[in-house]
């Protein structure tokens, strides 16, 4: 356990480290995971702490320090998960920007924090004679005490499992949508998803440049016959056209210009590879994270009496990894992201060097 636990330590570390150092790892999403990496601080400690929390005694201090770490920064980390879902889906279908979506992050963090260090700390006070302590032993670690499954079921897995299934179906609305707009424009490129039929968002290439992690870098694709207009700080816009406005669209020009958007401004696409995909794979790891826990504390409320070492084993080693997984999936996407924005930048040194 501790081995899987220094692996999520050097992924919550890894984390921070890139969000800090490089401004390649600074969009809505990247920030979210760089905020959840101080919950993953706190749940790395509990799990380092290990099975010295039950050795220690139910009544211990160490054992409900535990209990406490294990109830609030793992039902935490999910619900950051679900905090990312719903930022893709606010970009998709409110056609929310990168400062819009900043906004957000101060009442995500009011919510999810309220939301799991109050029962928490309430379960801190629970003690009863019958039942002793509400945190206590489960072989791994302490948590709430097998005495009180109940509460831990509803309190616990149920909680997890409602935000799990929230996060999928938001997953499904996006990919319904983004399939329906794919097969409408099927001139876009593979790492692009249109938000209306004629402009695009740009890799956040451009905003990275000017060192604005939350401006929007646009470029506008306009089709043959079709009208397009697009304002420039709420004055300036423009129409195209090939004769008349009522021509039906026949082809698709190439990229013609690129703009950099104020943060006000709605973006009119986004990239695949750091909304959709970054966001999706975390929410994957998270849930291979949850199933072996899962299965293992439903088996055992059906039968007091069932034990399955293998499965005990999975549970210790998935719920050590949290922070690795996450770390694991900043840094893949990140640098496939940043490595694709270097290409750019070299094509169009390639071009001026041409032109020249």
């Amino acid at each position: 356990m501790r081995t899987t636990s220094t692996l999520s330590a050097l992924g919550v570390i890894t984390i921070i480290v890139a969000f800090c150092t490089s401004r390649h790892f600074r969009n809505p999403m990247h920030r979210l995971i760089f905020i959840n990496a101080f919950f993953n601080a706190f749940d790395v400690i509990c799990t380092m702490i290990s099975v010295n929390g039950p050795l220690a005694g139910n009544r211990s201090a160490l054992c409900q320090f535990q209990g406490f770490l294990n109830q609030m920064f793992p039902v935490a980390d999910v619900l950051w998960t679900l905090a990312m879902a719903i930022n893709v889906y606010l970009i998709v279908f409110r056609r929310y920007d990168g400062q819009a979506l900043k906004r957000l992050e101060r009442k995500y963090i009011a919510v999810i924090t309220t939301f799991t260090f109050i029962p928490a700390l309430v379960f801190l006070f629970i003690d009863t004679d019958d039942k002793g302590p509400m945190y206590g032993s489960v072989t791994l670690w302490c948590a709430i005490a097998p005495k009180w499954v109940l509460i831990r079921i509803v309190c616990y897995y149920v909680t997890i499992w409602t935000a799990i299934i929230v996060t999928i179906v938001l997953y499904i609305l996006v990919g319904i949508e983004i399939a329906k707009r794919r097969r409408d424009l099927k001139a876009t490129s593979s790492q692009d998803i249109p938000l209306d039929n004629t402009v695009m968002l740009a890799d956040d290439t451009a905003s990275h440049d000017k060192g604005n992690p939350d401006a929007i870098g646009v470029a506008v694709t306009t089709e043959v016959g079709v009208r397009v207009h697009h304002s420039r700080a709420g004055s300036t816009s423009h129409s195209l056209t090939n004769s008349t406005s009522s021509l039906q669209p026949t082809s698709v020009c190439s990229v013609t210009t690129a703009r950099h958007l104020a943060p006000s401004h709605q973006p009119a696409a986004l990239s695949f590879r750091q909304y959709i995909l970054m966001p999706l794979f975390f929410f994957l790891a998270l849930l291979s994270v949850w199933v072996a826990p899962s299965t293992n504390r439903l088996a055992t409320f059906v039968d007091p009496t069932f034990s399955s070492f293998p499965l005990l084993l999975t549970v210790g080693t998935t719920g050590c990894l949290r922070g690795f997984w996450n770390g694991l999936v900043f840094i893949t996407m990140g640098m496939k992201s940043w490595k694709r924005q270097k290409d750019l930048k070299k094509g169009k040194r390639r071009e001026r060097e041409a032109q020249s």
